[in-house]
């Protein structure tokens, strides 16, 4: 990299999923409205036309003039050609394909388990996690062989098992996990503060909290708006909304696959009196599975849906015709800020600004007191120039340590399990976890996890 004044050029950034047909496009488009930095991104992939689609996209949008980011994207064909000499690695990939998925997410439902995205926790996201831990492994080989400077962001799933095996490997890595569910958090504290309080738009830049937990169920023990508590606010939202929920105007959550009304957070509210701070979809999979996920019509109640695969596959045909559209110059991407942050991330650690943001990184510093100094937190931290620097949580109380130690455990057992093809750990993980615990026989669970890892691996 060359510094100029404001200015960072020849940067090398080395993509690894850079076929993506999806999240590139977010990670283009915020590249080129940044004006301080300029340089090479190397995209790879296991699947090479993608990522020369990628490239061909990506030139496009740069060479636009209205991109004040300009970058060469170029196709790596190995993981040493994308690595070598990088100072940024991107990590973002699918571990196979969605029949994969359909496994992970459907085949419990045998047994009356549902699951409402399955790529983190219940018996999906431990299954997932077998099949992302080895490829990881093979990342944190490369990186520490040809790029042990670099700083490596995560944004594949399961994110806690990603980082996990990341600095299991290789402990000197620099890396880190950007996850946006926090974000979606702060916009709805953001919306019901100017509803409750009769204020003009609030930015969700503006709403400041304190984060604690676990990806995808993670936790705010503090959240104000200029000096006003906003616990206060949630809570008198919540005692007048219960029922129907939130429903952002625009988002409805009976006409869009993600979208949800925000009861399961409520209800967690009042059981915990902290604010959970994840999709309700994400936050489901982690308690018990008799209570948001018992059944398909308790979790129609509960105003949130169950993602299924089949529509992922359809949601992925769409994108393929789109990369071909943009490919082909039937259409161009929209050149807005997408609202993601990890282009500000390398900003900061670059030394061009500082700034707060949520993170997901080992314990090792005590930022969650009484959590595990193995474990691997999301809380937020200070970035920098070339440091990420935790910030003291706290700790969180003891009722909701109840509900995170189960997958934090389960985290140890299942890179055991990867890192040694162990199917008595995997089965151990599943009966362990709270969406399986006490609902089947253990002959029943120890089969599912033999059908599911028979099918996948």
């Amino acid at each position: 990299m060359k510094y100029e004044k404001n200015h960072v050029s020849d940067m090398t950034i080395a993509y690894i999923g850079g076929g993506s047909r999806g999240w590139a496009w977010t990670f283009m488009t915020d590249l080129a409205l940044e004006p301080s930095m300029s340089g090479t991104i190397r995209l790879y992939d296991i699947d090479e036309q993608a990522a020369e689609n990628n490239a061909i996209i990506g030139n496009k949008v740069s060479a636009r003039p209205e991109a004040v980011g300009k970058w060469n994207y170029v196709v790596s064909k190995t993981l040493e050609e994308s690595l070598s000499g990088a100072d940024f690695v991107v990590i973002s990939i699918m571990p196979k394909t969605f029949d994969e998925m359909e496994t992970d997410v459907h085949m419990p439902e045998r047994l009356g388990i549902y699951q409402s995205v399955g790529d983190t926790a219940g018996p999906g996201g431990i299954v997932r996690a077998m099949r992302t831990i080895p490829m990881f492994v093979e990342f944190a080989e490369a990186i520490k062989k040809y790029a042990p400077d670099a700083w490596v962001i995560n944004y594949t799933n399961p994110m806690t098992l990603c980082i996990k095996t990341l600095y299991h490997v290789f402990p000197q890595i620099k890396a880190f996990g950007c996850c946006h569910e926090v974000f979606g958090t702060q916009k709805l504290l953001a919306a019901i503060a100017k509803e409750e309080l009769g204020t003009e738009e609030i930015a969700r830049e503006e709403i400041a909290v304190n984060v604690l937990g676990i990806n995808h169920f993670t936790w705010f023990d503090y959240a104000s708006y200029k000096g006003i508590d906003l616990f206060p606010v949630y809570r008198a939202y919540i005692e007048k909304h219960f029922e129907e929920g939130f429903n952002e105007p625009d988002n409805n959550w009976m006409n869009s696959t993600f979208a949800c009304a925000h009861r399961v957070k409520m209800d967690l509210f009042l059981k915990y009196g902290l604010i959970a701070a994840a999709g309700d979809r994400h936050l489901a999979e982690f308690m018990p599975g008799d209570m948001y996920l018992k059944d398909p019509a308790t979790v129609e109640g509960w105003k949130f849906g169950l993602t299924t695969v089949e529509w992922r596959k359809e949601d992925l045909q769409r994108r393929l015709s789109r990369s071909a559209r943009l490919v082909n110059g039937e259409e161009e991407i929209e050149l807005k800020p997408t609202g993601e942050e990890g282009i500000e991330l390398i900003k900061a650690l670059c030394g061009l600004r500082r700034m707060v943001s949520n993170v997901n990184i080992p314990n090792t510093a005590g930022q969650i007191e009484n959590l595990p100094r193995t474990a691997v937190v999301e809380t937020n931290a200070l970035f920098e120039r070339d440091a990420i620097r935790p910030l003291v949580a706290g700790t969180v109380p003891e009722q909701v340590k109840e509900l995170l130690m189960p997958h934090i455990e389960n985290h140890e057992r299942v890179l055991k399990a990867a890192l040694t093809m162990d199917r008595s750990l995997v089965k151990e993980a599943f009966l362990a976890d709270p969406l399986v615990k006490d609902r089947v026989s253990v002959k029943e669970v120890e089969k599912l996890a033999d059908d599911m890892l028979d099918a996948t691996l």
